[in-house]
């Protein structure tokens, strides 16, 4: 069910100074291993050169004052042919999931993807079983394109699939977002 309370995270580029507070909720959300397909042994230099993005690709913090409660990386999904069609990877802190952040992540992402002339967002890799984040992109239009079965080792459920979801920029109205 989509909230009609604005988002309390505002949206900004993120900033140097930003980097300990994403890396924390970076490596809380990659060694949990349920949503991201990461290695959890990732090393915060690897994940600093991975996540911050030269333009023109974006890098987002969702704050609330000084407090990082989620981050977003924004790119061209691949170069040449496929550099029409946007992706991205958002994360949220554990102590803010729920409260809006990823919808406030999301809807900036798609934003910046119609005013730079993206024809489409893609995600590439969506653990079927994270049924929050599912149900939010497709609250705001992305559908499911197809999902590649027992592709992410949950763990605790085991083999899961990996959705591929795709919001068409061309076409669709804007979502209502608020």
């Amino acid at each position: 069910m989509q909230s009609d309370i604005t988002p309390s995270f505002p949206v900004r580029a993120a900033r140097g100074d930003d980097w300990p507070q994403i890396w924390s909720i970076m490596h809380d959300v990659i060694t949990e291993q349920r949503t991201i397909p990461y290695d959890p042994a990732m090393t915060e230099q690897d994940a600093r050169r991975m996540w911050l993005l030269d333009a023109p690709a974006r890098v987002v913090v969702a704050a609330d004052g000084d407090q990082v409660a989620g981050t977003a990386n924004m790119y061209a999904n691949r170069a040449g042919p496929g550099s029409h069609v946007a992706s991205g990877t958002l994360m949220v802190a554990k102590q803010a999931r729920g409260a809006g952040v990823g919808r406030a992540l999301t809807v900036d992402m798609i934003d910046w993807a119609r005013r730079n002339g993206f024809a489409a967002i893609q995600f590439n890799a969506v653990v079927d079983v994270n049924t929050a984040a599912v149900r939010l992109y497709e609250s705001l239009g992305f559908v499911i394109l197809g999902t590649a079965p027992g592709a992410f080792r949950h763990p605790t459920m085991g083999d899961v699939g990996l959705h591929i979801m795709w919001l068409d920029l061309r076409n669709a109205t804007p979502a209502n977002t608020g």
